[in-house]
């Protein structure tokens, strides 16, 4: 995924307002920009970080620029737009980038499904009739690196998430219907190299995670390559309970 029109560089003064960040340009000054993302970003934004901005061609947006990726202490590229991660899966569905999901015949994003008035990210159907539902979720949240071997340890989620609590029950649902379900968590994170649930943050969500897999839920991490002109989907990384 290109990104267009190219990014800029800036410094991040800080955030606020969940949607609000403000940042310092050497050319355009002090100036407010559109935080497309609601949680928490914990680890994800220090004042004095680098960050990168996507101006929109939307006339009538009262902040034009939109904050896209941080540079992290280590040098890392972290994309904070949580929408990217839906958009990078489907196009790796498209081109068959997703080895465990195979003999596509059609992609429906956004299906009404479940018992509690739910929206699954991807319905795919095979060729052989059988159907994978997909709940997608953007993982920025790093630890700090293992000291005996150097791994980023990427987290989901970064705050209690009753909504993923909610579609972690819904894909339970699937498997009792008789279809495939899959929890894929999309890594934005250049410095992520395994990921786990972040049980100490919400708890039931790590207990609906353990129930979903014993009940046949599957559970999928793939890590973007992210520089400052694209990003793509890549390769899984591992996941551990």
């Amino acid at each position: 995924m290109l990104f267009s029109p190219p990014l800029i560089k800036a410094t991040l003064i800080k955030r606020y307002k969940r949607f609000l960040a403000d940042v310092v340009h050497p050319e355009l000054g002090e100036f407010t920009v559109h935080c497309p993302n609601t949680g928490s970003m914990k680890n994800c934004w220090q004042p004095d970080w680098n960050v990168w901005l996507q101006k929109s061609d939307n006339a009538k947006r009262k902040y034009p620029y939109t904050w896209v990726l941080t540079e992290n202490e280590y040098g890392d590229l972290i994309g904070i737009n949580s929408a990217s991660a839906n958009k990078l899966v489907l196009e790796a569905l498209q081109q068959n980038k997703i080895k465990e999901i195979s003999n596509i015949k059609t992609i429906q994003p956004e299906v009404k499904y479940g018992q509690e008035n739910s929206r699954i990210d991807f319905l795919v159907e095979h060729t052989d009739g059988t159907k994978t539902y997909i709940e997608v979720k953007s993982v920025t949240l790093m630890d700090e690196r293992s000291s005996e071997n150097g791994l980023g340890l990427g987290q989901f989620p970064d705050a209690v998430t009753a909504r993923g609590q909610k579609h972690v029950r819904e894909l339970m649902d699937c498997i009792d219907k008789g279809d495939n379900a899959i929890l894929f968590f999309m890594v934005q994170h250049t410095g992520i190299d395994v990921v786990e649930i972040a049980e100490k943050i919400d708890p039931e969500y790590a207990s609906l995670v353990e129930q979903a897999i014993k009940k046949g839920v599957k559970v999928l991490v793939y890590k973007a390559k992210i520089s400052t002109t694209n990003i793509a989907l890549d390769h899984s990384i591992p996941f551990q309970l």
